[in-house]
């Protein structure tokens, strides 16, 4: 009967214990649950956003040197974003320079004398616009200067209408969301103050002596 009651009956030390040992690993818990759910909800919320590339290549003239046109190109790519060619392209693109500056990024290579413009907008036929508009007004003004130059750009591919986002998803922001909940879950219990184990032992008190013990010494 007794062993049935213990078995049944815990005694309140060991459901204290087994708690002290899961709360650790419920604030982790926690944390990734929370994280997760708060970048998946970020993802939702978030406006999506697309990005439209196009390129151009940089050919030497009949005049020119083949390996001129990889030097010309790399200086292209860092010209393309400045105010005198957004100038002109914000016309075709429809949008004011602030936001060609704010939305357009170029890209080249050091094996290749090519350039890639890539813009980025809310709308996707609008950032195929923007990428297309500053190729077109870079063309222009690097071929304005071909005959000193000996240099032309060509167009190598027009950018087109992105069908598929290019900002996180939600899956992806929920991934970033939970790991970093994991983290900050995982600092909170290094950080936080921990208890001692050791516990002051009560001194030992000698039992009172016995009439036989006492007559012995005596």
């Amino acid at each position: 009967m007794s062993e049935n009651l213990t078995r049944g009956h815990r005694s309140p030390g060991t459901t204290l214990a087994r708690a002290k040992t899961l709360r650790p690993w419920s604030v982790l818990a926690a944390g990734v649950v929370l994280g997760g759910l708060l970048g998946g909800a970020y993802g939702v919320v978030k406006t999506p956003t697309y990005t439209a590339t196009s390129y151009v290549i940089a050919v030497p003239t009949d005049k020119g040197d083949p390996s001129a046109a990889l030097g010309f190109a790399q200086a292209y790519g860092r010209v393309a974003t400045q105010l005198a060619v957004l100038g002109d392209a914000q016309v075709w693109a429809g949008v004011p320079v602030k936001t060609l500056q704010t939305s357009v990024r170029t890209a080249t290579s050091p094996d290749a004398p090519m350039v890639a413009v890539s813009a980025t907008s809310s709308r996707p036929d609008r950032a195929a616009d923007m990428a297309n508009a500053v190729t077109r007004s870079l063309t222009q003004h690097a071929n304005d200067s071909r005959n000193s130059t000996h240099v032309e750009l060509v167009s190598f591919s027009r950018a087109v209408k992105p069908t598929s986002a290019s900002s996180a998803s939600a899956t992806v922001t929920g991934l970033v969301g939970a790991s970093a909940g994991g983290l900050l879950g995982g600092l909170v219990l290094l950080v936080r103050p921990r208890r001692s184990t050791d516990t002051a032992r009560p001194a030992s008190v000698p039992g009172p002596a016995t009439a036989a013990d006492v007559h012995g010494q005596l």
